[in-house]
């Protein structure tokens, strides 16, 4: 089905859902040949198409051609994550003395809001534009109970390109009922080619002095260590196999980086976090958050798919992407903060609203 405009948001069919609901396509432009395209079908960013240095467009996430590769099994390619990004240890938490006991996705954790989370949800669509940006709007109620998390929560994500080649996504939500809430995005990333290379060769900057350590379940345990002299320290851009080593403490368990890194911000309003840049074709990516923690993946199990496939599903352009194809920059609040009173909460109370904001600017260095 061809490309139609639709209040200035071009659009298609992308398939269907076995309930026979329609699932579509919606593509971002502007006139400086950056493209970004996003389905109502978990929020999913199934496109971004950035220039390189010599005017050539790449799509530079990981994913799919077809909506069947996103309907399976597939390692959150894209997906908007919630009610909560990352891993609640044991599935459980309690609030206001009440306790809740999650889906189990993770062994006996709940992992990015459970076996059917928000990244398995069709979204509703609305669209708007004004001067300077135009974008669309993905609405979603996930009702009391659902996953086991408590209160009816009504979400939104706004969807905005901007002239200067910012693609910015906007979180809120409201509840009836005291809950917790942590949405992120959950794309991998390579600048390079889309995935067909190694990330390892990638500059990345992250502004934090400290991580949280996390035990043999990838779960945080309260502690906090700096990042000094170890290879979590990305305080300076620098290419991450000069400080990649899977056998150095904490990446031992995880073969390779699966953290979350303390953000050093001085409010909670946007500030530049953290920058990729990829030396050949030119391409760099700032992160510009409100979030406190940024959650580094770089696909170190993209080979290692679960016990009922084979192989990790082909990818777009039949790429069958290895460890370390694609990286994931997740802003967010941090990992197990429901049992964590140390974190930074992320309790949301009725007459409260959620807010969120991340902006992932693009740009080209000439040489």
């Amino acid at each position: 089905m061809a490309l139609s405009k639709i209040g200035g948001i071009e659009s298609k069919r992308f398939g269907f859902l076995e309930t026979g609901e329609p699932v579509d396509l919606f593509m971002l432009s502007n006139t400086k040949g950056m493209e970004v395209t996003v389905s109502n079908y978990g929020g999913i960013i199934t496109s971004i198409l950035v220039p390189d240095r010599n005017g050539a467009l790449q799509n530079v996430v990981l994913g799919f051609d077809h909506l069947e590769g996103y309907k399976g099994w597939h390692p959150y390619f894209g997906t908007t994550i919630g009610r909560y990004g990352n891993r609640i240890i044991g599935a459980h938490f309690a609030l206001n003395g009440d306790s809740y006991h999650l889906s189990k996705n993770d062994g006996d954790n709940n992992l990015h809001g459970g076996i059917n989370g928000f990244d398995k949800k069709l979204w509703k669509v609305s669209e708007f534009s004004s001067y300077s940006k135009k974008g669309i709007i993905l609405s979603y109620l996930s009702k009391d109970g659902e996953e086991g998390f408590p209160g009816n929560l009504s979400c939104q994500i706004k969807y905005s390109l901007t002239e200067e080649n910012e693609f910015k996504i906007e979180y809120s939500a409201t509840t009836n009922k005291t809950t917790v809430v942590n949405l992120t995005n959950h794309s991998y990333f390579n600048l390079r080619d889309g995935g067909q290379c190694s990330i390892l060769d990638h500059e990345l900057m992250i502004k934090s002095s400290s991580i949280t350590i996390i035990d043999d379940m990838k779960v945080p345990t309260g502690a906090v260590s700096q990042v000094s002299n170890s290879p979590f320290d990305f305080r300076e851009l620098k290419p991450i196999r000069e400080v990649f080593n899977v056998d150095k403490d904490q990446l031992a368990a995880t073969q390779g980086y699966d953290h979350n890194f303390v953000l050093d911000k001085k409010n909670a309003g946007l500030e530049k976090v953290a920058v990729l840049s990829d030396p050949v074709s030119g391409r760099s990516m700032e992160v510009i958050t409100t979030e406190p923690g940024l959650q580094l993946y770089i696909g170190n199990n993209l080979e290692d798919p679960p016990d009922h496939l084979e192989k990790v599903p082909v990818g777009r352009d039949n790429i069958q992407y290895k460890n370390y194809s694609g990286l994931c920059l997740e802003t967010q609040h941090f990992p197990d903060s429901p049992n964590q009173p140390g974190f930074p909460s992320v309790v949301l109370n009725p007459g409260e609203k959620y807010n969120s904001t991340t902006i992932y600017k693009f740009s080209v260095t000439v040489s």
